[in-house]
């Protein structure tokens, strides 16, 4: 990040949403691991938050914060009292989806497909930034989308679908450094087999100073990080962040030059263990809270033995917090004797 633009943008580090894995448990313990992280709910249909069950869609614990709620849909209307009721519920921001290319998301015409509708986009940021200031919230509407979409894939049409949306008053694109191909392959494959044009988001910054641009894709490090925000505002990191977790633990001392909220892995999952047993308490099973731990102890001796008794036993005992504690038994380092 250039001098010019740390002016209008501080350099921010979030953990990208992920369907399946970054429920309100898993982000509790990532919040234990880095306070500076943004981190981002899993993606929710506009749909389902207007006819759901708001309390299980959209319940999270303050100390989660800073949070975004992701969104998809294509309906202004509906995406705009969505929004409204996300910014009452007190996220800090309201992303909308426009990078899943599954098969789902895309009968239900949201996700990658929008990208090849940026007038829909605009219309949806438009009426929910509407929508959230009736609220009297200061709640930022934010889009997060890939460098393009099956044939529709150059710099001028990135740059057209950002200048349709901004006009609408977005200044954050998180942006995937992979096109979409929405035919032919997975949402597995769509996130390795399309080859990642970093350059492409670099270009998109300096073709667009005032916005705030992110790059996401493909970062596997707190150094390739390091790496991309000599040309970005901020980087979201993905898998990396949730198979091997530690990595978070680096993101405040690293780039902020703040120190880590936690010492070791353990005193992490120390840390975690009120919260667990909260949790238990209302019903929660052990497993859904325990299955985020178990790329913690990565590359640590007697990490296999850990993550086999979260995997067999946690299931079986889902109102047992021993297993726990006895998975970590496994990764604890003897004490040497004195003399």
């Amino acid at each position: 990040m250039t001098p010019s633009n740390a002016a209008q943008h501080s350099t921010s580090f979030s953990v990208a949403p992920m369907v399946d894995w970054t429920d309100r448990h898993c982000r509790y313990f990532h919040r234990l691991l880095s306070r500076r992280a943004v981190l981002y709910t899993e993606m929710l249909a506009a749909a389902a938050v207007l006819r759901g069950d708001r309390a299980r869609l959209l319940a999270f614990n303050a100390e989660e914060h800073p949070v975004v709620v992701q969104l998809g849909g294509s309906d202004p209307a509906e995406m705009a009292e969505a929004a409204a009721i996300c910014a009452e519920w007190g996220y800090d921001a309201v992303n909308i989806n426009v990078g899943c290319p599954s098969d789902k998301v895309q009968q239900g015409r949201f996700g990658a497909v929008l990208f090849k509708e940026p007038e829909t986009v605009a219309a949806c940021a438009r009426a929910m930034g509407q929508a959230v200031r009736a609220t009297g919230r200061a709640v930022p509407i934010t889009v997060k989308c890939r460098i393009g979409v099956d044939e529709i894939d150059s710099d001028e049409a990135l740059a057209r679908f950002i200048e349709m949306v901004a006009v609408e008053g977005v200044e954050t694109f998180v942006i995937h450094a992979r096109k979409a191909l929405l035919r032919g392959l997975s949402p597995k494959e769509n996130r390795t087999v399309p080859p990642l044009d970093h350059a492409r988001v670099h270009r998109m910054k300096k073709r667009f100073p005032s916005l705030e641009i992110i790059i996401n894709g493909g970062l596997a490090s707190i150094d390739e990080c390091k790496a991309q925000l000599a040309h970005v505002d901020g980087v979201m990191v993905g898998r990396a962040a949730y198979q091997t977790p530690w990595l978070l633990s680096d993101v405040d001392p690293a780039l902020f030059g703040e120190p880590a909220p936690v010492k070791s892995r353990l005193e992490a999952v120390e840390r975690f263990m009120p919260y667990v047993r909260a949790r238990l308490e209302e019903g929660v099973p052990l497993n859904a809270m325990t299955k985020h731990l178990l790329g913690l102890f990565h590359g640590v001796p007697g990490a296999r033995a850990l993550r086999r008794v979260l995997s067999e036993e946690a299931p079986k005992n889902p109102s047992d917090i021993g297993v726990l504690e006895r998975a970590l038994e496994h990764v604890r380092q003897p004490v040497p004797a004195a003399g």
